[in-house]
């Protein structure tokens, strides 16, 4: 008969091996969600337990770290991709300051990590305490479909989508410049999208026609195509020339972005009349 201090050793031997092997697939940054945890065996009452024997701490209700962990950003959407397997990808005003494009423009304010994806970030993302915040931009305008953003899908995948791992950020999956800029364009139109819409192009001299193109026939929003052409135009860049604008649908008719605006004659939508002295 096994005696009963036998059975208790062979329990907190079970334990110490499940919180090892849940220690040794954590690294210093690493977040993990109930979620995650329950689907991976570990009960509500266990990971109270690690918590209580400081293996574990919560910076907010719902998901956890390392005791000592740091909170970051980038590790948040690491987890939201490859943890928690939702099709989210950092985009947008921010995939454009990742890659250098923003870095004179919002001078001291905190960062606005901009979400984009099929897919909406659990609450707790909202709830940590972090200095930068999230901002979740719903779907992207391109009929695209999204694919996995786990660390199974290949680069070849996301290169077609406009996507690319970040290497230097933990391999969190951003849009490329050329995606990123689209995305930006679309944003609700006023005078202030334009100003920074029209600065960041200023930059953009090395975009890739191909990828250009591709992304402009699969984009559905023809107010964030208009507007990316003409002040592509309006700065001269050299690969505007060879973008194929095959099987690119510009919709018909005037569109307005901002009220007593200068008509583009190419593009047919209204643009403030004050860039030049924005870019100063």
């Amino acid at each position: 008969m096994v005696s009963f201090s036998a059975i208790l050793l062979t329990m907190s031997e079970q334990n110490l091996s499940y919180i090892n092997r849940l220690l040794a697939g954590l690294d210093d940054t690493t977040l993990v969600s109930s979620r995650w945890l329950r689907a991976h065996g570990y009960s509500t009452s266990l990971v109270a337990r690690y918590v209580a024997s400081g293996w574990l701490e919560s910076p907010a209700r719902g998901v956890y770290l390392r005791k000592g962990g740091r909170l970051q950003w980038a590790s948040v959407v690491r987890s939201l991709q490859s943890r928690e397997s939702l099709s989210l990808y950092v985009g947008g005003r921010f995939a454009l300051a990742l890659q250098g494009y923003e870095h004179y423009l919002r001078l001291g304010e905190a960062p606005v990590v901009t979400l984009y994806g099929s897919d909406r970030p659990p609450g707790w993302v909202a709830k940590l305490p972090l200095e930068a915040r999230f901002e979740f931009c719903g779907g992207a305008p391109f009929d695209l479909p999204l694919p996995s953003l786990t660390a199974e899908t290949s680069d070849s995948q996301l290169l077609a989508q406009g996507l690319a791992r970040q290497a230097e950020l933990d391999g969190i999956v951003c849009s490329s410049p050329e995606r990123a800029m689209l995305e930006l364009c679309d944003r609700p139109p006023d005078a202030a999208l334009v100003y920074e819409a029209d600065a960041l192009m200023q930059a953009m001299a090395t975009l890739r026609p191909a990828r250009v193109g591709l992304l402009l026939r699969h984009c559905r929003s023809v107010k964030a195509k208009r507007l990316f052409l003409a002040l592509a135009e309006r700065h001269r860049h050299a690969w505007l020339a060879h973008v194929s604008m095959e099987g690119v649908d510009l919709g018909a008719g005037k569109r307005s972005l901002v009220p007593g605006g200068r008509l583009h004659p190419t593009y047919q939508i209204t643009l403030p009349g004050d860039l030049d002295e924005q870019l100063g």
